[in-house]
């Protein structure tokens, strides 16, 4: 069992930043690709950036030189830093993780969600 923890959400105005934190935390497991997605109410779900274990990364549009995700592999960890914040961009946050995780004579592949983190950005 893995879980994936998410901090750094809150409140700030436009044009302002945060930074996103998600941890993961277990045993016997490795972490392949990590991602943000958002909701906001009334709309589905997306992925708003990527980075696979490499550290190749991926970016919808609309935020594209704006947000940067990143991860340190020491630490299970992905970040997402947040700069020039619109209000558009108002939604909960999950963090996603592509895990293998090591059982005794096998290993199998799940995806882990975290619990989310609202982030608000006022006008």
């Amino acid at each position: 069992q893995v879980q994936l923890v998410e901090s750094g959400g809150g409140l700030v105005q436009a044009g302002g930043s945060l930074r996103l934190s998600c941890a993961a935390s277990g045993s016997r497991f490795r972490i392949n690709a990590m991602g943000w997605y958002r909701q906001a109410p009334g709309n589905q779900r997306e992925l708003v950036a990527s980075i696979t274990s490499g550290g190749n990364t991926n970016y919808v549009d609309s935020v594209k030189g704006r947000f940067t995700i990143s991860r340190d592999n020491a630490k299970n960890t992905v970040y997402l830093q947040m700069n020039s914040l619109k209000p558009e961009d108002t939604a909960v946050y999950y963090c996603n993780a592509e895990v293998i995780i090591y059982y005794s004579l096998s290993a199998g592949t799940v995806r882990s969600w975290g619990q989310g983190t609202q982030v608000t950005v006022s006008s």
